[in-house]
């Protein structure tokens, strides 16, 4: 589904990622794990277009669009939901939701998609006239989510989707993240809760200082001594 092939990129003279290759199949459900400064999220921002790559190839369905527009991915079907959750504090949850769906092939259908992401998350229905500035963090969460699956995406990028959440408010998200997956939805996840991660993901790569420094699947890591030491506390 989508390929990145010795992908570089920086900030100006800052490097983020040096080298960087990753492959995620169609339904499939990968993890990019790393700390802080790792370059985990500026992989996604090359992926969706806001960070130009200055060597390398990303490949979505057999094209590359390492120089698209960010639109135009959108278009593609990749949805990216940022860390930090970033909701419209001042419209309501259904506008919100709305907004999600303003390319044309997913607007045709944002009808019969917003009621299946309120079936995905029950508490936005509760709340769809509510101001999403006045919702809870985790509330918040799910909007941001649901507004990525507004889009019908064939990949959707989570960035950090339990940073600032009470632990219950954890589970709820991944419960529902993994609930998405199953209904086919090929998911690329950033975190920093690796052990959390693992139990959620088919495969993983783990990036320290802008570099792949380890790839396989999530059980495979989960006991590597690495990443126990390094990540899980262990």
């Amino acid at each position: 589904m989508i390929e990145l092939s010795s992908v570089s990129a920086g900030y100006q003279a800052v490097p983020a990622i040096s080298d960087v290759s990753i492959t995620i199949c169609e339904g499939e459900a990968v993890g990019l794990l790393g700390a802080n400064g790792a370059g985990k999220s500026s992989t996604l921002r090359v992926i969706s277009g806001l960070l130009r790559p200055t060597s390398g190839s990303v490949m979505f369905m057999g094209q590359n669009i390492a120089t698209r527009a960010p639109y135009n991915i959108v278009e593609l079907g990749i949805a990216h939901v940022p860390e930090g959750r970033r909701v419209f504090p001042e419209m309501t949850v259904e506008e919100n939701l709305e907004i999600g769906a303003y390319v044309p092939a997913a607007k045709a259908d944002r009808r019969k998609t917003m009621e299946l992401v309120y079936s995905i998350f029950p508490r936005l229905a509760d709340r769809r006239k509510q101001l999403a500035g006045t919702m809870s963090g985790g509330e918040q969460q799910m909007l941001a989510v649901g507004r990525g699956l507004m889009l019908k995406p064939r990949l959707l990028m989570l960035d950090e989707p339990s940073l600032g959440l009470a632990p219950v408010m954890c589970d709820v998200t991944f419960d529902k993240i993994r609930e998405i997956h199953k209904m086919g939805t090929a998911i690329l996840l950033v975190e920093q809760n690796v052990s959390r991660a693992l139990t959620l993901v088919d495969r993983a790569y783990v990036l320290e200082s802008g570099r792949i420094i380890m790839h396989g699947k999530s059980e495979e890591l989960a006991n590597d001594r690495r990443v126990q030491a390094a990540y899980l506390g262990l």
